[in-house]
């Protein structure tokens, strides 16, 4: 093949025809003209309209970037679009056709500037061709409009957005909330725009850099607009609250935030200390290779051979080997290849956050002087409002939001205790007065409440069920700044605050679950990197160090600990009691060979009960979680990286193994050959740690601390020779008991609160005493526990004796002083005496045998106390010796004579469980510590429920979207986040089946927020030629209808036919609720109603309408962008805030609902059979042109044909009508 023969271009040569052909329509510089002004093309907003719709409906709808390619190639954004900005300028605010040509530009960058996202599952070959040219592009948008001399782009947006921002938000149109949204993402796509890992670009990376964008946002008043949306939100702002998070986010990334508040003074000090310590490194790591230098015959080969132990004998080459055996030992073993398993390549979202960012110091003053004002005045109402969004699931918040609030938060904390910090270094008279305001944390309050711990715990525990580790390290960033500023807190002296903090502590301390989540995230690391890694260690070293202290400051520290308790299932085999031996009695109530009915399958089917408890905390208990082999090891892979830790981290990894140790006496779990090498580098190897550069005291601690850990191995070596084979494995917990106490740790074989056995009882509730007898002691023999009756029976012989010889005393007392027999008092109680623990444990865990205790009438002696196997029975004084000799003989009648049942039946068919079958009346029995809040609670059937099944009110949901449902997640439905269960660990299938799923949803809720990002067309309120145009087309189309119909035909046409149903806008207007508002289509059929009289007062004439219903424009108009997130998120506020359109209270409660963002068709029957499709919006275009023309109310004969939404799209509403 001819090489003119092979397509070498990238993009389709008409839609590059078709792209330059409009970007040289649009405009240019004159040649003839002597100004360098730019000038604008003829048909220039229409040119820009143009391009818009090349983007939507050609790269967006294809999934292509082709347009995207020849516009960048084409240069649009710095030839034309910043030159047609910088032609409005500041002074002329009242020109609506610049700014419609200002909005227009707007709407072209914004998707020229939007993040491009890879995405392998739906990347082709296109993508991959376009996406470095168009990385790159965005770069130089970027330095074009942040460097722009002739005007203020970014000034510029926010002017656009100006007179929408001005409006109450209850006046906004969706126009105005587009608008809104249009510039605040281009302020988003500016600030997120970075160079690409892998791309290098040519240009001056400082044009580009942080510090230019802090500059020109300073510059340009972008964060004063920052600040009054951020302030404002709640009241005047809503769905942009996840906006000014993301633009929050990219500005502050990697920010060090200990840096920003500190002097000019502190800060040279603090880049000439690191200086220094990169100075020391670098000499540090020149000595050490001093040490093999070359010498002046290096440029001799040198071979050398080393014998081995074994015989075998081993080449190695260079000089380095020659110096002395630990150096040919690490050059043998660096000659040594190890070919790592392949794994998939991790996806780049883990590197989100980036490199740490170094600010000059213009753009650090200019920063610090945001973050201040922000803290002040702006912290509290966004950071609030964006809690709540996210704890309700919003619609507009994504998953990458959530991780971007718990890193701001995190941010703005520590940000906030540097600030006080340097405020009271500072120590000027000027603020002695305003001492509480600096020493208050008020500022930062809207995070410091009950609300926040419960999202913070919800999102650790889901982030770490899910796997899904950039969120879980964010969360844990966020704990340990919330530990540290609560902790600011209780030392700041202020009785207000310290009270505050102790609150918070006990609320953070006090669920159990939250201790077992960060043991098991400091237990389980793997891979997940070393951001996670260093969270993790940070968040177990805080949270111990704080919990400790405050431990010991309320010795009295209560927590609740939530378990699950399920009764296990188990199977009815008849067999069971021919194969079971006398032994059983040593189990539990759970024994496998218990009797279990049809009853008892139904009870075990049931949910499990959640049981609560409060217990007393004890930190040396809790501790221990912290002491295996897993955490052990995460510190271990922490402290590799002791070259690049800085003292706090070395510290940090100092304070664990110390803890170890010492403080727990667990040295063992250290005494391994990987661990001993590495403590030993640290300090003498060959890569130590220097003094200078970590710090002497640092250096100290570590140097004592290896001391006595390597003293302590050596002595453990000689007591124990096991070790010396323990040395090269991990140590279970058993095993390093062992290895330091010399024995096996005793553990009880009974669990620490036993249960007694379960009790039973008759299926046949009329049975006789002397049947119910019979059946237990059948049930006792089939399981050859003769020894259990014997044991009754010598008791009860015992007692009768002992009762009689009473009774006998008793009544010669009575006959010596009264001369006759009376009525006895009642008897002293006998103890009942087991045989042997045997039997004490078959008193306890028996059922069968606690069940012919009872009848045969034993008693406990203190029965309102909870019952142990140390539990005393005895024979009551009420039961007479007859009594206690009638038991007896009924015992010895059973056992000589046992019953007979069915065929098939045993003796043991006869009983069931207490707790099941029928007996449902008996209401569920509390315990002391059942707060009565449990989800899962059972309501007592003597209680009546406040509420039907189904809550208080059964309602339609608004908007006509159903309620979304709650998902059971392990079993649990909590939505507080307060259920407690053991964590269940997920394979990686799963989790990578919940990623792919959250990716999904997430990549819907984009398209939807894309497509939501253009303005309509017919933006302009006042365009007389436009209103002219309209009003001819409609004359045109009713001259049309009379010429087609007659005036017969159009008065006939004013009655509605039969069959046809009211249109949405007439249910509207009539307060009709009775159509239900998710409907498709409906065909109804009915007798022809009477016509009904328009309200008059239903809409005003000239006045703004909110109502989403109606909307007019053109044909080549786009959809409008929906307002389901304001709604949704105030839906009680909605009312308050704007005014409806519609004055009867049924339509205006019609009219609060949330819209749905298409509307429903409705399918009319005509009077000939035949069936035409009128949507709600035809119908709503033709009464808003009833009601601008009220003289002239004649229908439409041919129903305009309604646009399909279409997504990926800008839309603001048009105004033309009005």
């Amino acid at each position: 093949m001819e090489d003119s023969e092979i397509p070498n271009d990238t993009v389709h040569p008409e839609v590059r025809a078709h792209i330059n052909s409009l970007v040289s329509a649009l405009g240019g510089f004159s040649v003839d003209s002597d100004d360098d002004k730019y000038k604008l093309g003829d048909d220039a907003l229409e040119v820009l309209r143009d391009l818009k719709k090349w983007i939507r409906f050609y790269d967006e709808k294809t999934n292509r970037m082709d347009v995207a390619r020849c516009l960048a190639e084409a240069n649009i954004v710095c030839t034309d679009l910043l030159q047609i900005l910088a032609l409005w300028p500041p002074s002329d605010n009242e020109s609506k056709y610049r700014s419609k040509i200002a909005l227009a530009c707007y709407e072209l960058m914004v998707p020229l500037t939007w993040p491009i996202e890879k995405d392998p599952e739906t990347m082709t070959v296109n993508h991959h061709r376009h996406l470095p040219v168009l990385q790159l592009a965005q770069l130089n948008y970027k330095r074009a409009i942040i460097n722009f001399d002739a005007a203020q782009i970014l000034n510029t947006a926010i002017r656009v957005a100006l007179p929408s921002m001005a409006l109450p938000i209850g006046d906004r149109t969706a126009r105005d909330q587009g608008i809104i949204k249009l510039v605040l993402y281009f302020l988003r796509n500016i600030a997120m725009i970075s160079p690409p890992t892998g791309v290098n670009y040519e240009g001056d990376e400082s044009q580009i850099s942080r510090s230019a964008l802090i500059d020109a946002f300073s510059f340009q008043d972008v964060f004063l607009a920052i600040l009054t949306i951020a302030s404002n939100m709640g009241e005047d702002f809503r769905t942009e609250d996840v906006i000014i998070l993301e633009i929050l986010f990219h500005l502050l990334k990697r920010v060090d935030s200990s840096k920003l508040f500190v002097s000019e003074k502190q800060l040279n000090k603090i880049k000439t200390d690191e200086l220094t310590a990169a100075m020391n490194k670098e000499a540090a790591m020149l000595r050490s290779y001093n040490k093999k230098a070359p010498t002046r015959h290096s440029r001799f080969g040198t071979m050398i051979w080393v014998k081995r132990e074994n015989g075998r004998t081993i080449t190695v080459s260079g000089q380095d080997a020659l110096l002395d055996p630990a150096a040919r030992e690490r050059k043998m073993d660096s000659t040594k290849i190890f070919k790592a398993p392949r794994r998939a390549k991790k996806d780049e979202a883990d590197k989100e956050l980036g490199p740490p960012v170094n600010l000059d110091e213009r753009a650090r003053r200019q920063l610090k002087e945001f973050v201040s004002d922000f803290l002040d005045s702006g912290f509290n109402p966004l950071f609030l409002h964006l809690q709540r969004s996210i704890d309700r699931e919003a619609g507009h918040v994504l998953e990458s939001h959530k991780a971007q609030f718990f890193y701001l938060v995190s941010w703005f904390l520590e940000a906030e205790r540097v600030r006080q910090k340097a405020s009271k270094d500072q120590k000027k008279p000027s603020h002695l007065t305003n001492e509480a305001e600096i020493n208050s944390f008020n500022l930062v309050a809207g995070v410091l409440q009950p609300e926040m711990i419960i999202t913070l715990n919800r999102y650790l525990d889901r982030a770490y069920t899910d796997k899904n580790w950039p969120l879980l390290t964010t969360v844990m960033r966020c704990y340990t700044q919330m530990l540290l500023t609560i902790q600011e807190m209780t030392d700041s002296g202020n009785e207000e605050d310290e009270e505050i903090a102790d609150n918070l502590l006990s609320n953070l301390f006090y669920e159990e679950k939250t201790h077992d989540v960060i043991a098991s995230v400091a237990r389980t690391f793997k891979d997940q990197g070393f951001e996670y890694l260093d969270a993790c260690t940070e968040l177990t070293h805080t949270f111990l160090r704080i919990l400790e202290a405050y431990s010991k400051q309320n010795v009295d520290m209560q927590v609740r600990s939530r378990r699950r308790t399920r009764k296990k299932k188990k199977a009815k085999q008849a067999e069971a009691a021919a194969t079971t031996c006398a032994n059983s009695d040593d189990g539990d109530d759970e024994d496998p060979a218990d009797p279990v009915s049809d009853d008892d399958d139904e009870a075990d089917a049931r949910k499990a009960e959640h049981t609560s408890q409060e217990r007393k905390f004890n930190f040396s208990q809790f501790a221990t979680r912290f002491l295996p082999q897993g955490v052990v090891d995460t510190f271990v892979k922490f402290t590799h990286f002791y070259l690049d830790l800085s003292p706090e981290q070395l510290k940090r990894a100092h304070r664990y193994f110390y803890r170890v140790a010492f403080k727990h006496e667990m040295a063992t779990m250290l005494f391994r050959l990987d661990i001993i090498s590495l403590f030993n580098n640290m300090i003498k190897g060959p890569h130590p740690l220097d003094p200078q550069t970590v710090g002497k005291s640092v250096f100290k601690e570590w140097e004592e601390l290896v001391k006595q850990t390597l003293r302590k191995c050596t002595k453990k070596l000689e007591e124990r020779p096991a070790l010396f084979v323990e040395l090269l494995f991990s140590k279970e917990k058993q095993t390093a008991f062992y290895l330091e106490y010399g024995y096996e740790k005793q553990t009880s074989s009974g669990s620490a609160n036993p249960r007694p056995g379960a009790e039973l009882e008759f299926k046949d509730k009329m049975l006789e005493k002397a049947s119910q007898i019979a059946i237990v002691v059948g049930v006792l023999l089939d399981r050859n526990q003769t020894e259990w009756l014997e044991w009754v029976k010598k008791t009860l012989q015992e007692a009768e004796s002992e009762r009689r010889a009473w009774e006998g005393a008793e009544m010669a007392k009575q006959m010596k002083e009264t001369g006759g027999v009376g009525p006895l008092p009642e008897a002293p109680y006998t103890v009942v005496h087991p045989s042997n623990d045997k039997c004490r444990a078959a008193m306890f865990k028996n059922p069968h045998l606690r069940l012919l205790m009872e009848l045969v009438g034993f008693e406990r002696l203190a029965p309102t106390l909870d019952e142990s196997p140390d539990s005393v029975w005895i024979v009551p004084g009420s039961l007479s010796a007859y009594d206690l000799k009638e038991n007896l003989n009924m015992i010895n009648k059973a056992e000589f004579e046992p019953p007979t049942f069915e065929v098939g039946e045993l003796a043991e068919d006869q009983l069931r469980r207490k707790s099941a079958g029928t007996n449902k009346a008996a209401p569920r029995k509390r315990t002391a510590f059942d707060d009565g809040d449990d989800d899962d609670a059972v309501l007592d059937d003597e209680e009546e429920p406040l509420f039907p099944v189904g809550g208080p009110t059964a309602r339609k949901p608004t908007g006509g979207r159903p309620k979304k449902k709650l998902r059971m997640k392990r079993a649990v439905v909590n939505s507080d986040g307060e259920e407690v269960e053991e964590a269940r660990e997920i394979d990686d299938e799963e989790a990578a089946e919940r990623a792919r799923a959250r990716k999904q949803k997430q990549l819907e809720k984009l398209r939807k927020i894309k497509s939501e990002m253009y303005v309509r067309a017919s933006d302009d309120e006042s365009d007389s030629e436009a209103d002219r145009e309209f009003f001819a087309r409609e004359e045109e189309r009713r001259q049309r209808a009379k010429a087609a119909y007659g005036e017969p035909a159009m008065e006939k046409e004013k009655e509605k036919p039969a069959g046809v149903e009211k249109s949405a806008w007439e249910r509207l207007l009539d307060g009709d609720d009775d159509e239900e508002e998710d409907e498709e289509e409906a065909v109804v059929e009915r007798p022809k109603p009477k016509p009904k009289p328009r309200p008059k007062t239903a809409v005003k004439r000239g006045s703004k309408r909110k109502s989403d219903v109606a909307e007019l424009g053109d044909e080549d108009e786009d959809i409008n962008m929906d307002r389901d997130d304001d709604e949704e998120s105030t839906a009680d506020d909605e009312s308050d805030g704007s005014s409806s359109a519609v004055d009867s209270p049924a339509a205006a409660k019609r009219a609060a609902k949330k819209r749905k963002p298409s509307k429903p068709s409705v399918k009319v029957v005509d009077d000939d059979g035949d069936e035409e499709m009128a949507s709600a919006t035809q119908t709503s275009d033709k009464t808003v042109s009833d009601e601008e023309d009220m003289d002239e109310d004649m229908p439409v004969a041919a129903p305009v044909r309604a646009r399909p939404r279409v997504r990926a799209g800008f839309i603001v509403d048009s105004s033309d009508e009005e």
